[in-house]
């Protein structure tokens, strides 16, 4: 469904160091850099052929901010991967989320999910999600 995902980030080579290490345990090489047409560095994640993640500089040249009630998802393979991601943030100096769980499993419309979220560097709430298959 969605082409890509980019969040602004304040510092960009801090926002670099935090998203090298969670993305690479989702299976992402570390970010690619690139400039825009107006010089704004930018960091390149590829996820796969479809889909990818990017930082970037603001183009407006004003600070980046984080969305109330936004979260960005990203899919793991595992609960293993996902315990690895989170502890990878917290390594590169990330929190969980104020008023979010530990990770762990959710249950909600017959469905468990396994999650965990982070904070990145600009103050955007990440999410690591394992949909467990029913037994």
């Amino acid at each position: 469904m969605f082409s890509h995902v980019m969040l602004g980030a304040n510092n960009i080579e801090e926002s670099r160091e935090f998203y090298d290490k969670t993305m690479v345990v989702l299976g992402a090489r570390q970010g690619k850099l690139t400039l825009n047409h107006d010089g704004h560095t930018r960091y390149v994640y590829f996820i796969n052929n479809k889909n990818s993640f990017l930082i970037s500089e603001p183009i407006n040249n004003e600070e980046a901010s984080h969305g109330n009630g936004a979260t960005i998802g990203f899919n793991a393979t595992s609960t293993q991967m996902i315990d690895d991601w989170h502890a990878a943030g917290i390594e590169a100096g990330s929190s969980t989320p104020e008023l979010c769980d530990p990770p762990g499993i959710r249950e909600g419309g017959g469905v468990q999910l396994y999650l965990a979220y982070l904070i990145d560097p600009s103050g955007n709430k990440i999410c690591a999600m394992y949909r467990i298959p029913k037994s």
